[in-house]
């Protein structure tokens, strides 16, 4: 019998979904079930148990009847954003009395700005999973360092354009926490057009990207988001906030330079004016970017490491 892995109860960035595909690739009975389905990845579930909005009791029943249905179906229960099918009080116990396995992944939104003593429930699971090493300082224990995977197939790089204005493209899942309205008044200092991708389905933002010369992802945060790693694998120089840390430990984990150039909000002029000056370099920069997303962000090759992180609950 093939290992049986629940991912569950949500599908942030597509995340999910993408590790759901990947692991069926090799043969492994993996499904996604997710509370309800993002307003913009509407088709991104195996199971969308349409929760109610509101309601504790409602909300209640339809977790319990969900979860009476996927246990004696499951092996691994794989969970997203710090939730759980049922509350986290009676969902450890039951996984263990039936042998159970668990994991909590964290994507980093879920925990950046929260006390760490909160997270203590994580060791209630078999182990713990984080998608940076800019996430590992938000956690009080120590988690295996995943990085988000795409399927590369789904992205040609795409040739850079020598053109008359510059086009960035930003896309912002929420305009305060990226830092959206330094990136417009940064714009409105250079001769470029700007695009801000905001409340489209996932497809058409695609598409968007595609156009661009420049990704600006956000400037007030200390990691990148699944946003980067798409225009890397479009070819796009990609300009965000990192932390200087953990972009290090990165580069000697898989020994690779991340090709992103670093920025905040105040040096943003300045750090965008030498790529939208110069064609060279941002064609330097997207070939670089593809070239380091193939190594690290490849979703087969993080399918390796989730299938040995299971292998070892």
């Amino acid at each position: 019998m093939s290992l049986r892995v629940t991912h569950c109860p949500v599908n942030l960035a597509g995340v999910g979904w993408t590790n759901v595909q990947a692991l069926r690739r090799r043969g492994v009975d993996a499904r996604l079930v997710v509370f309800n389905t993002q307003p913009f990845r509407p088709d991104q579930a195996d199971w969308d148990l349409k929760r109610p909005r509101q309601g504790l009791l409602r909300q209640q029943a339809v977790q319990w009847r969900a979860f009476s249905k996927l246990l004696p179906q499951t092996d691994i229960f794989h969970f997203y954003f710090g939730l759980t099918l049922v509350p986290k009080k009676v969902q450890f116990p039951i996984l263990k009395a039936t042998r159970r396995k668990s994991l909590f992944h964290f994507l980093g939104a879920d925990i950046r700005e929260r006390p760490k003593e909160q997270f203590m429930y994580g060791l209630k699971a078999d182990a713990r999973v984080v998608g940076s090493f800019a996430a590992l300082r938000f956690i009080p224990y120590d988690a295996e360092v995943l990085p988000p995977g795409i399927d590369l197939t789904g992205y040609d790089p795409v040739p850079p354009v020598e053109r008359e204005r510059v086009r960035i493209v930003h896309a912002p899942s929420n305009k305060e926490k990226k830092g959206t309205e330094y990136v417009i008044e940064a714009c409105k200092q250079l001769p470029v057009d700007l695009d801000v991708v905001h409340g489209v389905r996932n497809e058409e933002a695609l598409e968007r990207y595609k156009q661009a010369d420049i990704v600006v992802d956000q400037v007030l945060r200390d990691w990148h988001g699944i946003f980067t790693i798409e225009g890397m694998a479009l070819g796009k120089p990609v300009v965000t906030s990192l932390d200087e840390d953990a972009m290090r430990q990165t580069e000697e984990a898989f020994g690779v330079e991340v090709p992103v150039v670093r920025t905040t909000k105040d040096d943003l002029v300045d750090v965008l004016r030498p790529l939208v000056e110069s064609f060279e370099t941002r064609k330097r920069l997207g070939e670089a970017g593809r070239a380091y997303v193939e190594e690290v962000h490849d979703i087969e090759r993080m399918t390796d490491r989730l299938l040995d992180i299971y292998a070892r609950l």
